[in-house]
């Protein structure tokens, strides 16, 4: 840690009087997060000749581009308006022009490709040119049947193929269970499981052994009433959703490939940890998780969730993998809780998130450091990546040691993710691949997601624009 960098909490005075017996009073006091009002040495972003040396000028000028579009509010509203009603039109012709302008602006700046061979490439060149590893997202979910979930499960497996097939450690792999179980089936888990957290003496004679899911501050009001228990076709469908979980997980722990669950939109959330707990305690039995849960720390009940998990974890002699994420679902919960007349999920403040992201980071990296967990830092906050890298640094975890990674999506926070790969971190970034109708969910969040933090997307652009202004005068001054 730098020389004189103070110690707090980060938690408001306010909250912590209100809740003082609270998870994140609990959190704050025994996990301290450092300020960061001195920038770290570890962490320097204003050498941007160095920061994009890898990078040609036309991916920066085209990244530069596109994150100024998607920065205006309207502009960004109409695409998304114009993509969706696409969705469903039957005009061909007008659905293929639309189709086509995202694939060659928004699919570009976010996603790998269309196909496996894309993929692999920019894997590769990713890893040649800049050190940076891959987190490979075959972009499914939503599935509707199990014919679906079949199909899907294929895509995925030919994914680890393709991160097998790469020089090591250099890709992991993304997976989402609503793209292996389908929706209606995982609704029907998670109003079960919610259901339990209210009343622990209501049966679920499917359920195995797990990790603690929901706790008490969680937002059970979702399952206002008693639900008909699963029938007998649903738990040969839950049976068969798992199975296809562990043939993922079998393929990852035989190639030695990281393999990350992502985390949802609450109405599922509760099934998603299930299923995610399920499989770690199948394969997380080593020293490196293979299995990695996801946790949304805009969500008010993250803190306790995590501190549970771990609890059960460590007395279970289970290594928990957890990648950590402030949320992209925000407006998606944001109008049911509305439509339901009950208080939000979500932290009342962007500051609060921060905050909560901060602490549970701090949480995983003292976990890292007595080894008993692995943390991916999912941030494309400036301030959560200075003061991650300066707790790692404070608690001496070694800078190539695999249980700490940061990571960010591609196309976003390229500045940060240069920075923490210069500094020695392990750094990856985030790729989702397939056709763009198929991408279209992920594309729209990205675009909300970009539209909602434009300070993140501002910081990028700053950066952007330093380094092509240098260059060009580099150019000037090299001409007379």
């Amino acid at each position: 840690m730098a020389t004189g960098t103070k110690i707090c909490t980060m938690i408001p005075r306010r909250l912590l009087a209100a809740r003082s017996l609270s998870t994140v009073s609990f959190f704050a006091e025994k996990y301290p997060v450092a300020e960061a009002a001195t920038p770290p040495l570890a962490l320097d972003l204003s050498d941007t000749q160095r920061l994009f040396a890898s990078f040609p000028t036309s991916t920066l000028f085209r990244s530069l581009a596109t994150l100024s579009v998607m920065a205006a509010g309207p502009l960004v509203d109409l695409g998304t308006a114009t993509i969706r009603a696409m969705e469903s039109s039957d005009r061909r012709i007008l659905r293929a022009a639309v189709f086509e302008v995202a694939r060659t602006t928004v699919h570009r700046h976010f996603c790998a490709g269309e196909g496996l061979e894309d993929a692999s490439r920019t894997v590769q060149r990713m890893w040649d040119t800049t050190g940076m590893r891959s987190i490979l997202d075959y972009a499914m979910e939503d599935a509707d049947d199990n014919v679906a979930c079949d199909r899907n499960i294929a895509g995925f497996l030919r994914a680890i193929e393709l991160a097998s097939s790469l020089p090591p450690t250099s890709a992991s792999v993304c997976v989402k269970i609503t793209a292996l179980c389908p929706i209606s089936l995982l609704e029907r888990i998670s109003d079960l499981l919610r259901w339990q957290q209210k009343n622990p003496t209501f049966r679920l004679p499917w359920r195995t052994s797990s990790f603690p899911i929901l706790s008490n501050s969680s937002p059970l009001y979702l399952t206002p009433h008693p639900p008909v228990p699963l029938t007998e076709t649903e738990e040969l469908d839950l049976q068969l959703a798992l199975q296809r979980l562990s043939s993922i997980c079998k393929r990852c722990e035989e190639s030695n490939i990281p393999l990350l669950i992502d985390a949802e939109y609450l109405t599922v959330q509760p099934a998603i940890d299930y299923f995610t707990y399920f499989a770690a305690l199948q394969f997380n039995r080593g020293d490196q998780p293979i299995v990695y849960g996801t946790f949304q720390t805009y969500l008010r009940d993250s803190e306790q969730r995590m501190a549970n998990a771990f609890q059960a974890a460590e007395e279970a002699g289970v290594s928990l993998g957890v990648k950590l994420v402030r949320g992209a679902y925000l407006t998606r919960e944001t109008k049911l809780a509305l439509s339901l007349d009950v208080p939000s999920p979500i932290h009342g403040s962007i500051h609060e998130t921060h905050e909560c992201f901060n602490s549970c980071a701090s949480f995983m990296l003292e976990k890292v450091k007595k080894g008993h967990g692995a943390v991916v830092l999912a941030t494309h906050n400036l301030e959560s990546g200075r003061i991650a890298a300066e707790k790692a640094e404070e608690l001496r975890i070694g800078k190539h040691d695999r249980k700490l990674q940061f990571a960010q999506l591609m196309g976003m926070a390229d500045g940060l993710s240069l920075g923490l790969r210069n500094a020695g971190f392990y750094v990856s970034k985030y790729l989702p691949f397939g056709p763009v109708e198929q991408v279209l969910p992920y594309l729209l969040r990205r675009a909300e997601e970009n539209r909602g933090f434009v300070s993140t997307s501002s910081i990028d652009r700053q950066l952007l624009r330093k380094e092509l202004l240098r260059r060009l005068a580099t150019i000037v001054v090299g001409r007379t």
